[in-house]
């Protein structure tokens, strides 16, 4: 008698399927939970993260945001509905096409109006100041700063800081002076700055510059103050700060700066810089520096952008299990809690076995993000118990 082969077939021991484990934030999946709880370890998932407006899946910077939504290897769906009604500069998805042309009436920035190398003279440059301290009421929360640098040395490649430039949230000019070079300088760079002898012998000394630039961030706070609660003092926006600071040798506590060329969002995907004549394309839709290099308008590009991410609207990230965390709900602005609080790892809080016996969802509740987000410092107030 001839067996039929689909009965045999049916009658072998078929293999078990393997369960696999997948992450809830970017959707990975792993064949062991183990694998699982190490990508978790390494990810730092959280409410902060970048997340895509279709299927929501959770991306380590705005740059793989942009990739997962309209690169070359983009998720077809997600790219479909991102290409019909998304917004190209903030990456958000609308619901319909009216909403998403209403977003970016707004959404889309202008270039400020230059402000070329003009001379300045002294007693002109201290009635600005002289109006900008005396107009104490408005007390902006941050304030924007960029130099421009000249070349010392033999070879001119030696940076002095020539040109300094402070605005406040609002765009409007509160410090703005040429600097005297502490040596000779033998490289203007004048393609660049367009800086002559001519707007640099009348500049102020940099140590004045320096006092005044700290006078108005310090805003009359003592320093103890300053870098242990913050207090009053304004937070400084700007790109590549360090390289700003170095020439003007001065210092700033780290948990008031905000710094555009290492804010994770904003970096590649491998954590690398990005110039900020890209972030102003890619995230406010307008160039810069298309000649001389303007310190305003670069102030405005770091000062938009700094705005831009502030306005991010993430969910409360409550605590969960042994490790503290901070909420964007937090009534006291605590610096050293936020500074503490994304430089620790809360998985090492726990065994493996522990994590292994968790679900992806309360995994997900532990993670915390490795930056502090920008959206915290709407909630930044000063803690009375130190007035």
């Amino acid at each position: 008698m001839e067996v039929d082969s689909l009965e045999v077939a049916n009658q072998l021991p078929r293999p078990a399927t393997s369960k696999r484990h997948k992450c809830c934030a970017c959707y990975k999946q792993y064949n062991k939970k183990e694998h699982l709880v190490d990508h978790m370890r390494e990810s730092y998932h959280s409410v902060h993260q970048p997340r895509c407006g279709v299927c929501q899946k959770h991306c380590k910077s705005f740059e793989s945001l942009r990739e997962h939504l309209s690169g070359p290897l983009a998720k077809a769906n997600c790219a479909m509905v991102f290409s019909n009604r998304g917004c190209d500069l903030c990456l958000k998805v609308f619901d319909n096409l009216s909403s998403l042309n209403d977003h970016q009436e707004t959404c889309y920035f202008l270039a400020p109006p230059p402000l070329r190398p003009i001379m300045i003279t002294s007693p002109q440059f201290h009635d600005m100041m002289d109006s900008v301290e005396g107009d104490r009421s408005r007390r902006p929360s941050a304030i924007a700063m960029d130099c421009e640098m000249v070349g010392g040395g033999i070879d001119g490649t030696l940076n002095l800081c020539a040109r300094v430039c402070l605005i406040d949230e609002d765009e409007n000019i509160i410090f703005h002076t040429y600097v005297q070079p502490q040596i000779a300088v033998t490289n203007y760079r004048y393609e660049v700055t367009g800086l002559t002898e001519d707007h640099l012998k009348d500049g102020m000394p940099l140590k004045e510059v320096k006092e005044k630039i700290l006078e108005i961030l310090y805003y009359q706070e003592t320093i103890t103050r300053v870098r242990l609660f913050g207090g009053k003092a304004r937070l400084l926006v700007g790109h590549d700060l360090e390289h700003d600071f170095k020439c003007l040798n001065m210092c700033y506590p780290d948990h008031l700066l905000r710094d555009t060329a290492i804010y994770h969002p904003l970096m590649k995907t491998n954590l690398v810089s990005h110039s900020l004549k890209y972030l102003t394309k890619k995230y406010l839709g307008y160039d810069i520096k298309m000649g001389v290099h303007d310190p305003y308008e670069d102030c405005v590009s770091v000062m938009r952008i700094y705005k831009r991410m502030r306005a991010q609207e993430h969910p409360s990230e409550q605590g969960h299990g042994r490790s503290p965390s901070v909420s964007v709900n937090d009534d006291i602005y605590d610096p050293w809690r936020l500074i503490t609080s994304h430089k620790h790892n809360p998985f090492w809080d726990w065994s493996m076995q522990e994590l292994v016996e968790m679900s992806p969802d309360e995994l997900y509740k532990i993670s915390r993000s490795n930056y502090q987000c920008w959206c915290l410092d709407l909630n930044r107030t000063t803690d009375l118990r130190y007035e």
